[in-house]
């Protein structure tokens, strides 16, 4: 049968069975991940010490370990499984993407189908680099500062390891939609709602939110700090003023 012929019922029921395959993919790549425990910590753990590979890339960093606590008695396994859960929806996420466009796509015209795919793709790929973005270089920056950070020598630091990840887990969801930017720029522009002259006029508008927003997202005096956090998100901007102006072009011969 014909998809764009089927009943409302029969709908729903490919949405089941998409939603299924979904998630025995999730759950199938996280407990493979479950089981790969020491690795899986490594990775998630590796910021929270000098040696990590951006401090060594960075130089003069006084040497750190932060050492997490557990007050719980399940926080260990619960954090154990939620990391293992989070890191198979990541591997799995292409698929994921895939099962969805899938479902959706028999909906739209050839036009909007091209323009989807563009979509889609880009917002996933700049989703995942801004999580690699966060992981590498912004959240090291501030678990370096917030974890020794003290307001007296009397005060002794007790992070925990839910708050860890919790931190880790929120900076990846906040940076990964930042740099949605350009995307949300493109499809701004595309529906004549967005001009490059705007973007380049309020600039420097735009790079004191850029330097507030860094600011806010590592709270630190320390202002070779400030302008790491603040580059990607700036040159986040300048892409999407190319980007916005490119698309802008397009209409016009079109």
């Amino acid at each position: 049968m014909d998809e764009n012929q089927q009943t409302f019922w029969e709908h729903l029921e490919v949405l089941r069975g998409s939603l299924l395959r979904i998630l025995a993919a999730v759950v199938l790549a996280g407990i493979v991940a479950f089981f790969f425990k020491e690795e899986l910590f490594g990775i998630v753990l590796a910021p929270a010490s000098s040696d990590f590979v951006f401090y060594r890339w960075v130089g003069g960093v006084e040497p750190f370990c932060l050492h997490l606590v557990n007050t719980g008695l399940t926080e260990q396994f619960m954090a154990h499984l939620n990391v293992s859960m989070t890191v198979g929806l990541l591997c799995a996420s292409p698929y994921v993407v895939y099962v969805l466009f899938r479902f959706v796509s028999p909906a739209l015209y050839e036009q909007e189908k091209k323009y989807s795919v563009r979509l889609v793709v880009c917002s996933y790929l700049m989703f995942m680099v801004g999580l690699l973005v966060n992981y590498f270089v912004i959240f090291p920056l501030t678990v370096r500062f917030l974890g020794t950070y003290q307001v007296s020598q009397d005060v002794e630091n007790m992070l925990t390891l839910q708050s860890y990840i919790g931190t880790l887990l929120t900076m990846s969801i906040v940076f990964g939609c930042l740099f949605e930017i350009p995307v949300v720029c493109w499809l701004l522009a595309l529906f004549g709602l967005l001009r490059a002259e705007w973007m380049r006029h309020y600039r420097r508008h735009a790079i004191m939110v850029i330097l507030v927003l860094a600011a806010i997202v590592t709270p630190t005096t320390d202002v070779f700090t400030l302008l790491i956090v603040s580059l990607p998100i700036w040159l986040l901007y300048e892409m999407s003023i190319w980007v916005v102006a490119a698309t802008v072009r397009k209409k016009l011969k079109e």
